[in-house]
């Protein structure tokens, strides 16, 4: 496997500003806009986003996580089963508008499921998508964020993995890895 890091630590924090200063310019005061992380990776983003709100603006914006497991339309094929996450959204979307946040947009089949899945909790006024990494050229749907950090041109050989500063790592960081033939899944559907 090589690795090759695509977004330092530093760029990663002036991203994270960035897509949170684009988000004010739509939704000013976020009084009828909530943030949707998509589980299991999208929390981090979502969390991120809502604290750096705050910090600019003063104002909590209403955040949860939404599970998609269930949603999936490879959920069915696997030969093991996937085990969800919790899904923690304690308000209503009627009417809102809503941001789902993932951390890699890739085939766009978990946006899809996400959709699905967010319905059980009202209908939406307005839908936007923000992810930290696109990788181009790999949707297999045609789903395109609103907000993006960074898009990447990859393969399907290769896999986006964006790093959280904690105890595994000092830095929040992004890497593009590439997989020898061995390490290969099959076509993944995230």
């Amino acid at each position: 496997m090589h690795k090759r890091l695509i977004v330092p630590h530093a760029l990663f924090q002036i991203m994270i500003r960035r897509l949170a200063h684009q988000l004010i310019e739509t939704h000013r005061d976020f009084s009828d806009s909530v943030i949707l992380g998509l589980q299991p990776r999208g929390i981090f983003v979502a969390d991120r986003l809502q604290q750096t709100l705050h910090e600019i603006l003063g104002v909590t914006v209403q955040t949860g996580y939404l599970d998609i497991t269930f949603h999936r339309d490879d959920f069915r094929r696997r030969s093991t089963p996937l085990a969800p996450n919790a899904t923690k959204v304690e308000f209503s979307l009627e009417g809102k508008r809503v941001i789902l946040v993932d951390d890699v947009l890739y085939t766009g089949r978990s946006v899809r499921a996400a959709l699905d899945a967010m319905i059980s909790y009202g209908r939406p006024a307005q839908v936007e998508l923000l992810v930290l990494i696109d990788r181009q050229y790999t949707r297999d749907l045609p789903i395109e964020a609103t907000y993006t950090g960074q898009r990447v041109d990859s393969l399907h050989s290769q896999r986006v993995e964006v790093t959280w500063q904690g105890p595994d790592s000092p830095e929040d960081v992004i890497w593009l890895l590439t997989l020898t033939p061995e390490q290969e899944e099959p076509h993944a559907t995230a």
